[in-house]
């Protein structure tokens, strides 16, 4: 059996470097620029920041920060702003919108 050539290793080591310098440097978390909309109202651009997929995420719309946490056995709260954690039940739309309790967003972001 030979070894890898020097070069796919270097490689396999450059991003496992970078991988390693970005968590160490506190690399900001994912962000998605999506769509959202609060009740029935318009559709506005909106960022979707995902700390953690299907575990912890936030959506800016506007000045409204939404935060979410999944406790990985189905439970889905989130909290606006500063208030309490509340639980919400996500739902899909037939626009292709996900909703959790009257705050919706659509586009590509992650699940899971």
């Amino acid at each position: 059996m030979r070894a890898p050539p020097l070069l796919a290793l270097a490689a396999v080591l450059t991003m496992g470097l970078g991988w390693a310098a970005r968590t160490a440097l506190g690399a900001e978390p994912p962000a998605y620029p999506v769509q959202c909309r609060l009740g029935d109202g318009p559709w506005h651009p909106c960022v979707m920041t995902v700390q953690s997929v299907g575990e912890r995420w936030q959506i800016d719309l506007g000045d409204l920060r939404v935060v979410f946490r999944h406790d990985g056995r189905g439970s889905v709260e989130m909290r606006r702003a500063s208030g309490p954690w509340q639980p919400v039940s996500g739902r899909w739309r037939d626009d292709h919108a996900l909703c959790w309790d009257g705050l919706c967003a659509k586009g590509s972001f992650p699940l899971d």
